[in-house]
């Protein structure tokens, strides 16, 4: 009895071992359960928030983004130029800056003092003989002397009648109307130009040249021989540079020798070396301490209506081609000028350089004491071009403004007259 008690009490340890085992069992695994599921809500709260930081930050992003668009935007509002036909604004009829004394608004250049490296505008002798040489051309004529023979590049007058199998064919005949070849272009078939070299004014020969055979003109005649009847009615000539040349044409300049011809044309460019040089310096020189602001604003103003006239010209003449045409106006600009913020500041730099010339010249003109003749001035236009011209200038610039043209012309001949 006792063994079979003590055998009974083992088989109930065990199963009460069996059962707290179980129970522990269960409980190990609904705790690893809680622990898995505080992981994914706190894996879930982690994603939640980082969506949220990122949202914020995309969000912050675009708001900055269409704040620094809208501030753009305010700023052209703010600074957008508005263009001006009006170029005499702001002068005085006299060509002055109205209201402005430009002489305590800059440090104006010791002009009557410039040290000028003779280098610096001299002439050279290859812009004179380029020069001559130009004006040789520009004398061009077509000669029918007899001894003339016709040389490789020379320009010739021809008549000539084509023919294929001794039938003309469509377009082979000048009708007496002369033609205008230069020899060498091979504005011809074949060797047509080449046939002509030697010949001579006056002279009637035979030229015997063949037709492309991918001739596109006229497929008819592509790849026949053909025969061409040629008079040399004229060949162009440059004259040479002598006496009886510079009487004839430069007389009224007091010109009859080539030796006063060369001169003249050499000192022409000193003069202009000369101006180009005075010009530069006084502006370099000299310092605008302050600018006339309404001056400058409608500088600004008629420098954009300028640049508005230009851009519409030039669209005219797109459109004649069958070109796009400009759509803003720094399209036209360069490459440094590529949108409206970059065109209001380049406006500003050209309206800056306009407003310092102004005043530079305007310095130097009351300095130095100097004076213009209005009515002269239009006087000498009239008679220089007309008074159609004087009367459409005067319309679009008005007198204020080519009265400041005249200041500055003549604080130019002032100080020419100072170094030449």
């Amino acid at each position: 009895m006792a063994e079979n008690a003590k055998q009974d009490q083992k088989i109930i340890d065990k199963e009460n071992k069996k059962e707290n085992k179980n129970e522990t069992t269960e409980v190990s695994k609904s705790k690893a359960k809680r622990e898995a599921r505080k992981k994914e809500v706190a894996k879930e709260r982690r994603h939640k928030r980082t969506a949220q930081i990122i949202g914020g930050v995309l969000i912050a992003a675009v708001i900055i983004v269409i704040a620094a668009a809208i501030g753009q935007n305010i700023y052209l509002a703010a600074i957008r130029t508005t263009s001006d036909s009006n170029f005499s604004a702001g002068l005085t009829a006299d060509g002055l800056i109205d209201g402005v004394n430009v002489k305590e608004q800059l440090t104006l250049v010791d002009y009557a003092n410039i040290a000028i490296p003779a280098e610096e505008v001299a002439a050279t002798d290859e812009e004179v003989e380029a020069d001559i040489t130009s004006t040789l051309e520009s004398h061009r004529e077509a000669s029918t002397d007899g001894t003339l023979e016709i040389k490789d590049g020379d320009e010739v007058n021809i008549d000539f009648v084509g023919t294929i199998d001794g039938v003309e064919f469509e377009g082979g005949n000048s009708n007496g109307a002369g033609y205008n070849l230069t020899i060498g272009s091979n504005s011809f078939i074949d060797d047509f130009e080449q046939q002509l070299i030697g010949h001579k004014p006056g002279e009637n020969l035979t030229v015997e040249a063949t037709f492309p055979e991918d001739y596109q003109n006229d497929a008819t005649v592509a790849g026949k021989d053909a025969s061409f009847a040629v008079t040399i009615n004229s060949i162009t000539v440059t004259p040479e540079l002598t006496d009886e040349f510079v009487a004839e044409n430069f007389s009224e300049e007091g010109l009859s020798t080539v030796e006063a011809y060369r001169a003249s044309v050499r000192n022409r460019f000193y003069e202009q070396h000369l101006e180009e040089y005075l010009s530069n310096y006084i502006l370099d020189n000299s310092t605008v301490k302050s600018y006339p602001s309404t001056y400058l604003k409608q500088l600004r103003a008629v420098t954009k209506y300028n640049d508005e006239e230009m851009m519409a010209s030039y669209n005219q003449m797109f459109a004649s081609y069958g070109m796009s045409a400009y759509e803003n106006l720094w399209d036209m600009m360069g490459e440094e000028v590529t949108d409206e913020l970059s065109y209001e500041k380049n406006l500003r730099e050209r309206a800056k350089e306009t407003a310092k010339t102004a005043m530079v010249y305007q310095a130097i003109y009351e300095d130095a004491g100097l004076a213009i003749d209005i009515d002269a001035m239009i006087t000498r236009l009239t008679e220089e071009n007309g008074e159609e011209y004087v009367t459409n200038i005067r319309e679009r610039y008005g007198d204020g403004y080519m009265a400041q043209s005249e200041i500055q012309d003549v604080v130019m001949d002032y100080l020419m007259e100072l170094y030449k």
